[in-house]
């Protein structure tokens, strides 16, 4: 499924538009990730985060024209559009939602088919290509993002599907889920700080960057604080996939200990990501919905957190 070669649609995610002169400036206030780090060939991952360092979105950001462009779950572009405006008054940028001008696929193990579109993408994670109008980035190994505009993207499906086989959604979100790469859905809006998600661990939160909505929470929980809860990657038995924000209970505790992130159907059982209380993993014993519910049971993720290499970023 997820380790096989395949493209996909990416349906379930939209796009908003940042564009205009002060574009880059005005996020650099709102967003976690350094828009200095960016560049024509780099990408990165992100969040938005209320006063409190809640955050009401994670995102994939890449610069595009006179701007940025920000791949969010769809139910979430509206109400971020909202609210960024409400910042955006005296600053020269334009937010919009470009999802109908953009349609975007995933692929894995697709780095032929990329090139064969005159794409050569780096292995690098976050590293981007461009050509024709097209732009591809590599979200993990092996996996990427081909990003066509609407006008071109019957002929770009047409063309890979001449090298690769179409999956369904499925496939990508459990390739997502095995590199524990988190994602703020509707459910789950103002649920977790950034280092909930791991966010900090796949660089998608900059503590050199300076002040920006929500740093001083985000920052103290960094340098002072003991991260009690974080994300884990599990699997259950079944095929009945739980929904982001489904409450994960332990027999040790009287209330839920963490809340399921994102989840896809695996080649024996189900596969996810949940936010969880770190000393209640510790004990062993996980159940998905009640203290009745499946028995949960823990996989490894991709990365370590190192809290001294998160800083440096």
């Amino acid at each position: 499924m997820a380790d096989s070669a395949f493209f996909c649609m990416l349906s379930h995610e939209g796009v908003l538009a940042v564009r205009g002169s002060d574009a880059g400036k005005f996020l650099q206030g709102q967003l976690t990730c350094n828009l200095n780090y960016l560049n024509d060939s780099t990408a990165s991952l992100g969040a938005r985060c209320t006063q409190k360092g809640r955050m009401q979105s994670s995102f994939r950001l890449v610069l595009e024209g006179d701007g940025c462009l920000l791949a969010m779950a769809s139910e979430l572009v509206e109400p971020q559009l909202a609210d960024l405006k409400k910042y955006a008054v005296f600053s020269k940028s334009k937010l919009t939602d470009e999802s109908a001008a953009w349609v975007r696929f995933g692929l894995s193990q697709g780095d032929a088919t990329l090139a064969s579109l005159g794409l050569e993408l780096p292995i690098e994670e976050n590293s981007v290509a461009r050509a024709n109008g097209l732009l591809a980035i590599r979200v993990s190994a092996e996996r990427s993002e081909l990003w066509a505009p609407a006008e071109q993207a019957d002929a770009v499906k047409a063309q890979l599907a001449t090298t690769l086989p179409e999956a369904d959604l499925n496939a990508w979100l459990l390739g997502q889920i095995r590199a524990g790469i988190g994602q703020v859905m509707a459910q789950t809006r103002e649920l977790f700080i950034p280092q909930m998600l791991n966010l900090q661990a796949v660089g998608g939160v900059s503590f050199k960057k300076g002040c920006y909505t929500g740093q001083e929470i985000v920052a103290r929980m960094q340098y002072l604080g003991k991260l009690k809860r974080r994300l884990y990657r599990l699997e259950l038995a079944g095929n009945a996939l739980p929904e982001p924000g489904t409450p994960v209970f332990s027999p040790t505790h009287t209330s839920a200990i963490g809340e399921v992130c994102i989840a896809a159907q695996a080649e024996n059982g189900i596969e996810l990501l949940a936010v969880l209380q770190a000393e209640a993993v510790e004990g062993g014993i996980l159940h998905l919905g009640s203290l009745e519910g499946p028995r949960l049971s823990l996989l490894t993720l991709p990365y370590e957190l190192d809290r001294d290499r998160e800083i440096q970023r």
